[in-house]
């Protein structure tokens, strides 16, 4: 059996268990129950068609998923959080971007593959699950064969997750906070650590650790993103302790010194500065300390989006 085959199989299970979910939306954590087909809208404004931002060939992600030829990135509007920093703002708060057909939908995905990109990167898919999953099927119908990544916030219900099994070879979700408090000052979120911890280990039992092949491009697998905020908020050092208990000390982490207030950042105090060399240098530190030698670290921190990553977090 192909692995498309396998794939077109799984998406018609997740079909099943998503039948009626444009017509009472429990996607994520919100469980808002809206009818987004009659047009009514819950708390990420997503409506009955997918919604998408820009859709490009992208050379700032990690090194095995932009390679050479660049990561296919699919940036869809809207979001299930409010986070006060966010640096997409513009398309996830403000809700820039353009409602597309699913054939549409299909049709960038191969536009992307055509294109020479190492993997479709579904960059806030969470809110438009049922909308990429008939898009995927359409597409893998016509050949689409790259891997497909699941590029999320990490503010996800386990059984959204659950109901991917099969589908997705990649999972980059965010592990955003440790505390409860900050998810809810910081990004409207007071569940946000049991919900991500609960999504990241499933994501782990269906994807495994990062398989990356001969060419250094990544097949699949699960990689970890940790945004570093200022004093600590991020609570990053709690989550590589968790990581290493329960995720496993192999797993593959992207530590992220790219943080800079931006959108309303400056409305909260602690969070109106970059991170410091030495806040990052310490979260570096404690992976190693921790023994998660896997993955990439950034060049330092900078107030701009580089998208420019170090070969590894194990020092040479």
């Amino acid at each position: 059996m192909s692995n498309n085959t396998k794939k077109l199989e799984a998406i018609k299970r997740a079909n099943i268990f998503f039948k009626e979910s444009l017509e009472r939306c429990l996607m994520c954590p919100r469980k808002c129950a809206v009818n987004r087909i009659k047009g009514e809208t819950g708390y990420c404004r997503a409506g009955a068609k997918a919604m998408v931002y820009s859709c490009t060939p992208h050379h700032g992600e990690e090194p095995p998923l932009s390679g050479n030829r660049g990561s296919g990135t699919i940036f869809f509007s809207h979001c299930n959080m409010k986070c006060a920093y966010c640096q997409n703002y513009y398309f996830s708060q403000l809700d820039a971007g353009k409602e597309v057909a699913v054939e549409d939908l299909a049709n960038m995905m191969l536009s992307l593959q055509d294109r020479g990109c190492h993997n479709i990167n579904l960059v806030s898919p969470t809110h438009f699950v049922c909308q990429i999953l008939q898009a995927l099927e359409k597409a893998f119908e016509k050949g689409l064969n790259i891997p497909i990544v699941y590029n999320t916030g990490g503010y996800e219900l386990v059984e959204t997750i659950t109901a991917l099994d099969g589908i997705i070879d990649i999972y980059l979700p965010d592990m955003r906070y440790a505390d409860k408090a900050a998810a809810k000052q910081y990004s409207d979120a007071p569940d946000y650590v049991e919900r991500n911890r609960q999504a990241v280990m499933e994501m782990k039992r269906q994807a495994g650790d990062l398989e990356i092949g001969g060419d250094g491009i990544a097949v699949k697998g699960l990689m970890i993103r940790l945004l570093v905020l200022p004093k600590g908020i991020s609570g990053t050092k709690e989550t590589l302790q968790f990581i290493k208990e329960n995720i496993g000390i192999h797993t593959f982490l992207s530590i992220m010194s790219q943080y800079y207030p931006t959108f309303k950042a400056y409305d909260f105090g602690k969070i109106a500065r970059p991170i410091s060399a030495e806040e990052y240098k310490n979260v570096v530190d404690c992976a190693k300390l921790l023994g998660l030698n896997n993955g990439w670290v950034q060049e330092g921190p900078s107030q701009s989006d580089s998208g420019f990553f170090g070969t590894n977090i194990k020092p040479t």
